[in-house]
């Protein structure tokens, strides 16, 4: 058997699986959740052997400490899969939910039902927490789920697929509900792409190149997001301490992340005082600053900044910096080398943060906060399936209801159209 032949099979029987799916109980789905993190659990010793196994190849491979850091399945890390399928069981089930219904001059009652998408292809890289949470939030909203993961998480992942399906089949679900690709073969992401038939959406998380590339060769519909060039304006207003604060947090708590901090944008006036204060605090946490000349000016041990560097997603302790005059030469930066993920002003300027938040085209705009709040699990969608920074049909983290479409429903009464 060919891999195309092997991932249509798969495919086929993912497309068989997801109508059970969709009319699955909401007690049922929650049931399965349940014995997922209970698996977990239970098998958290064999599935961070099977990790280790990835760990090894990867340091052998070169790979950076940032993948190293995506892809290490720690004791916190299950700890967080476990809460975030028990976050999911907690929310409530959007299949089936009716709204907007309306009787029209004929008689009838149009309204709209929420509906699975069907089976959704994940496409990602490092990362096998991804397995669990987006086998999580399809689950519960009726759908297959189809994962291919990077050749670097095969172990991992095919030990959490091994735990997830155990699942399944104690409650009498096809355990095609959820799958993994078994093999590495850069081929079984070109067959995957071209099985419109039986995959309803495509989502890549990854690196940029990996995005790029499931979107120029797909012909099952993609969301998608680049890159996450997150920027932190601090007004003229805002307060030194907190955007301090802001600052380190975005930066340096996990800077490999596509929510990290790698831009920061200071007011002409707030300069003087605010960038040697934060330099200072950034500096001592191993952070290389990239500077305009003004930044320059202010923290000698700056380095001058290229132009490359704003719209650079660093994924990595290095900040670009910039001075601006004010709100709208921020804003304007922020259109040029943005990518539509999160976007910060720190103020105590109630207009300066309303205009912010409104003229800035982001999945996710903030007054006050870092830019690592902008996540699924933070925003109260429990586990997140990716963000998209695409407006069809979602629009930052993909939660349940991202998950799902909607079409119309239709009560008569014997009409007939004249």
């Amino acid at each position: 058997m060919t891999i195309t032949e092997q991932i249509t099979g798969m495919a086929v029987a993912a497309k068989q699986a997801s109508r059970q799916m969709s009319i699955l109980s909401t007690a049922i789905k929650n049931r399965v959740l349940a014995h997922m993190a209970d698996g977990l659990q239970a098998e958290k010793e064999f599935i961070q052997e099977e990790n280790r196994k990835d760990l090894a190849a990867g340091r052998e491979r070169g790979l950076s400490a940032a993948m190293l850091d995506r892809l290490a399945l720690t004791d916190r890390v299950i700890e967080g899969m476990i809460a975030g399928l028990r976050e999911v069981i907690a929310l409530p089930d959007p299949v089936g939910e009716v709204s907007e219904m309306v009787r029209r001059p004929s008689g009838i009652t149009v309204g709209r039902m929420r509906i699975p998408l069907g089976v959704i292809g994940m496409i990602y890289e490092s990362r096998p927490n991804v397995t669990v949470d987006a086998a999580a939030l399809c689950l519960k909203a009726g759908n297959a789920v189809f994962l291919r993961g990077g050749s670097e998480a095969i172990h991992s992942n095919l030990a959490l697929a091994q735990v997830l399906q155990k699942a399944l089949l104690r409650e009498g679900v096809d355990q095609a509900a959820v799958q993994v690709v078994p093999v590495t073969d850069r081929e079984a992401v070109n067959a995957l792409l071209q099985l419109e038939e039986y995959l309803d959406l495509i989502i890549p998380r990854g690196g940029e190149s990996l995005i790029r590339f499931v979107a120029q060769n797909s012909r099952v519909p993609v969301l998608k997001h680049y890159k996450g060039v997150c920027h932190v304006f601090v007004d003229a207003s805002g307060r030194p301490e907190m955007a301090v604060e802001i600052v380190m947090n975005g930066k340096v708590q996990r800077p490999g992340v596509c929510n990290a901090l790698e831009t920061l944008l200071v007011h002409r006036d707030q300069a003087p005082v605010f960038l040697p204060m934060v330099a200072d605090v950034l500096l001592g946490a191993g952070v290389e600053l990239r500077g305009c000349p003004d930044t320059c000016r202010l923290v000698p041990a700056a380095k001058a900044a290229a132009p490359t560097d704003y719209g650079n997603e660093f994924l990595d302790l290095i900040l670009a910096v910039k001075v601006v005059g004010g709100l709208d030469e921020a804003m304007e930066h922020i259109v040029r080398y943005g990518s539509q993920h999160t976007e910060v002003i720190v103020t105590e300027d109630y207009s300066h943060a309303q205009r912010f938040l409104r003229e800035v085209d982001a999945s996710a705009v903030m007054v006050n906060a870092s830019t690592r709040f902008s996540d699924g699990g933070q925003f109260g969608l429990g586990a997140e399936i990716g963000i998209s920074t695409s407006k069809l049909h979602a629009y930052g983290p993909m939660g349940l209801k991202e998950l799902t479409a909607r079409k119309f429903i239709v009560y008569g009464e014997g009409q007939v159209r004249a």
